[in-house]
């Protein structure tokens, strides 16, 4: 690190927990980001003033006027144009030493693969079944850790699946996918703006310990927030032995 780095990532450095070699591991990091909505945003915010060398965002729509009421990576000066683009703007004004590779896709099939394979961790921040276990069999497929966030209402959830753990749980075995399981959208039922920004920031904080290889992931834990009682609770899953993604053989 040169003294600009040092001087801009010092309140990191002071922590015993991640040092000058802990900020190294982030400056040298490389994550994916799949969507740069409510949760994408405050979770890119994060990654890139926290030093992550290289984000890659993801993420095929335009920014909308309903946006800007959460998605606080916008603005109304890029309403209309591409969210990736909009989010490259807003996170190299934030830090310009981060590099920030914006891909106006919905990721599937190689692509999908070849982004995750690239990527140290992997963020779930998008807003559909679909994408979440297109992301999910990518990941037990190449092994990369996934942090998964979902807000809608008042309410939120965030999980840590990662596969380099023998006993670890996929999304697949939480949430298996083709289950009777109502989707919601923010468009239809609404959402409480900063529901999403403690759902995205709690995302990036595990990144980061993650990466810097700190504390206690929430592995095995889904992390569930109630914004009007304003109360968290945390409750234990194991692996599926079945499951049709990472159980038995069909998963390695």
């Amino acid at each position: 690190m040169n003294d600009d780095q040092l001087l801009r990532y010092s309140r990191h450095i002071l922590l015993p927990e991640i040092g000058v070699e802990g900020q190294e591991a982030l400056l040298g990091a490389k994550v994916l980001i799949v969507g740069a909505g409510g949760l994408g945003s405050p979770a890119a915010m994060y990654l890139a003033a926290a030093g992550v060398g290289s984000l890659v965002i993801a993420d095929d729509d335009d920014v909308d006027l309903t946006n800007l009421q959460r998605q606080i990576l916008h603005s109304a000066e890029t309403v209309g144009r591409p969210k990736v683009e909009s989010a490259r703007i807003g996170l190299q004004r934030l830090n310009p030493l981060a590099e920030v590779v914006p891909l106006q896709a919905r990721l599937d099939g190689d692509v999908l693969d070849e982004q995750v394979a690239a990527a140290d961790v992997v963020l779930d921040c998008c807003d559909n079944f679909a994408t979440r276990h297109a992301v999910n069999r990518a990941c037990v497929k190449l092994r990369k850790p996934l942090v998964s966030g979902a807000a809608i209402r008042f309410d939120g959830q965030v999980s840590v699946f990662d596969l380099r753990r023998p006993e670890a749980a996929c999304y697949h075995c939480l949430f298996p996918e083709g289950e009777d399981i109502e989707e919601v959208r923010c468009a239809v039922m609404g959402v409480f703006a900063p529901i999403v920004g403690l759902i995205g920031t709690t995302q990036a904080a595990e990144a980061l310990k993650l990466i810097i290889g700190c504390g206690t992931p929430l592995v095995g834990r889904l992390l569930l927030l109630d914004g009007l009682a304003m109360e968290w609770r945390s409750i234990g899953f194991g692996r599926d032995p079945g499951c049709t993604v990472c159980g038995g053989e069909s998963g390695s």
